[in-house]
């Protein structure tokens, strides 16, 4: 997949979709929070979110790149993308 094409809200959708897969929570309410852990979510859930999102963008989230909310985990993906394609 070119991560060229991608902008920022197709990420959003896509983030948001694979998140909400994991708990019945809409997505207002997940861009609404600054830290996944208010909606009930645990490092487990965190993790696996992790590695959907990589397998999805064929990308690696450091350890240490702080991902608590959407607006994170799009952040990093759509930075990296434009990184990756330049």
């Amino acid at each position: 997949m070119s991560t060229l094409n991608l902008t920022s809200q197709a990420i959003r959708q896509e983030v948001v979709k694979i998140i909400s897969s994991f708990k019945k929570i809409t997505p207002q309410r997940l861009v609404s929070v600054n830290d996944l852990t208010e909606l009930g979510f645990d490092i487990l859930d965190v993790v696996e979110i992790i590695l959907k999102l990589e397998k999805k963008y064929k990308l690696t989230i450091p350890d240490d790149v702080p991902v608590y909310s959407v607006d994170d985990f799009v952040d990093y993906i759509y930075n990296y993308s434009l990184y990756r394609d330049n």
